[in-house]
């Protein structure tokens, strides 16, 4: 199905505007709402978010190996484990978009790549809203970079934003939002984040790389490389327009995109009592511990 040929009838979703937080609350905040959106207790969900502090997060299945602890703590950057696969992304100058909702939601129903396409055609309506053009990458074959991948990190490099999937936004070639799936008993969960300002190489400075005594004789050069090659890659907000973007700004673009592409209502509201309750015990027992955080 092609994004041109979609049609939902009328639906009303929430619509959650959280204040930054720290990457374990986040990610659990997330969680709490794939298990009450997902079993209809609550409506399906878009939330719009910020990090404070900046928080490198890690993909589900990526090695605790690729991050240079010292360094990040030498910054007071935050760190967390995500729940869904890719490499890893700082969060910093922002905006962090999730998605959640049962299978039964049309706009959620379907494989992986089906629904993915469907959040991307808003994702793209967001940006032509802020005037930046931007492209889906068209599907991929099955052996490539898939929104769902969990494979280990250390097979692509480990930064998220060096590799554009299948439905993913790039300007140029270049990605400009990273998203990633995860899919649970309760239903889907996606989220993503569009880079709205500042260097993003930054990222490189609290990641271990691989020594290669021909070619990269040690973890400066290596780094360096590392550099040229994301900025190849990935591209922020700024660059494509040559001026910052708000973080107000671009929660009005997403907010009004994803009301237009998807025929959404979407109705400010509040986490539930019972989804804070359950994002606290998540934090504690999941995202802040050092079992999660280190599983891998």
């Amino acid at each position: 199905m092609t994004v041109s040929s979609m049609t939902f009838s009328k639906a009303q979703w929430r619509l959650l505007q959280t204040p930054p937080a720290g990457g374990a609350w986040n990610m659990a905040v997330d969680e709490a709402i794939l298990e009450t959106a997902g079993r209809q207790l609550a409506p399906p969900t878009l939330r719009l978010y910020a990090w404070s502090p900046p928080c490198l997060s890690l993909g589900f299945a990526q090695p605790a190996s690729d991050v240079d602890f010292q360094e990040l703590q030498n910054r007071s950057w935050d760190i967390v484990r995500r729940p869904t696969g890719g490499r890893s992304i700082l969060h910093t100058d922002e905006l962090t978009y999730s998605v959640s909702g049962p299978y039964t939601e049309p706009r959620l129903a379907g494989s992986v790549l089906e629904s993915y396409q469907r959040i991307s055609a808003a994702l793209l309506e967001a940006l032509r809203l802020l005037s930046i053009p931007a492209q889906a990458q068209p599907e991929l074959a099955r052996t490539g970079s898939q929104p769902s991948q969990s494979k280990s990190a250390s097979e692509n490099g480990p930064v998220c934003f060096e590799m554009p999937s299948s439905y993913e936004i790039t300007v140029k070639g270049k990605k400009v939002i990273g998203s990633a799936q995860s899919r649970k008993q309760d239903g889907v969960l996606q989220h993503g984040s569009l880079p709205l300002t500042g260097d993003l190489t930054r990222i490189l400075q609290v990641l271990v790389f691989a020594k290669d005594d021909q070619n990269e004789p040690n973890q400066e050069a290596a780094r360096l490389k590392a550099a040229r090659h994301l900025r190849e890659r990935a591209i922020s907000a700024e660059e494509c327009l040559g001026q910052a973007v708000t973080w107000q700004a671009a929660a009005q673009a997403f907010i009004t995109a994803f009301s237009r592409v998807l025929n959404l209502e979407l109705l400010p509201a509040e986490l539930t009592p019972t989804e804070i309750r359950r994002a606290q015990e998540l934090v504690l027992t999941k995202y802040a511990h050092s079992d999660w955080t280190l599983k891998v």
